[in-house]
């Protein structure tokens, strides 16, 4: 198939295997799921009556004071005491056959053509590391914001972009399934589109 790109400038041919192929719902939201899985820290942790320090005295004898029996001050009843089903260091993330990944971000891919998500253009090259000659860029485009994928990002493009919130510039190691959908537009380069066709295929 051949896609146009952006100001009329030509066509760039990409192959239907990896950019026509039917939106397997399951299969991207699979796949999105165990890539945000991944993205958890689970670093969280509380301390258990066995981590609070202190406790290891009886506080007094079993019998014969009037109060309740206890065996440590470190009860998670107890004031300063562990917590009851503390939550500990997990790991969250959920394994993902490299076929699948690949199988979800052709669908991907080929979801943002059918729905005109995908602007092509022959090349990016920002002159002077300034938000202001960006936003133009993206003005001629008619876009107000989107992903940009580049073969590489340079200096000058990085700093164009990073006062922008809406938008975002990644090469083409860093592409994931969550910012394919999260964003409106996509903007990618021809180097770029044909260094993901290989990457797909």
């Amino acid at each position: 198939m051949n896609l146009s790109l952006a100001e009329n400038k030509g066509t760039v041919e990409v192959t239907d295997a990896s950019f026509a192929r039917a939106y397997n719902e399951g299969l991207v939201h699979q796949v999105l799921v165990a890539f945000m899985a991944g993205s958890r820290q689970g670093s969280r942790a509380h301390k258990n009556r066995s981590r609070v320090s202190g406790g290891g005295k009886k506080p007094w004898r079993q019998k014969g004071t009037g109060r309740a029996r206890a065996g440590t001050s470190r009860s998670p009843i107890w004031r300063s005491g562990g917590v009851t089903f503390a939550a500990q260091p997990q790991e969250h993330s959920v394994k993902v056959n490299k076929k699948m990944y690949r199988g979800a971000l052709r669908c991907i891919w080929s979801e943002l053509i059918r729905q005109e998500r995908l602007v092509v253009v022959e090349d990016l090259v920002i002159e002077q590391p300034k938000t202001k000659v960006l936003l133009e860029k993206l003005r001629d485009l008619g876009l107000s914001e989107a992903l940009i994928i580049v073969e590489k990002v340079d200096e000058n493009l990085r700093l164009a972009s990073r006062n922008l919130s809406k938008t975002e510039v990644r090469d083409l190691t860093h592409i994931d399934p969550l910012c394919l959908i999260s964003n409106e537009k996509v903007l990618v380069t021809a180097h770029a589109l044909k260094g993901l066709e290989a990457a797909l295929s």
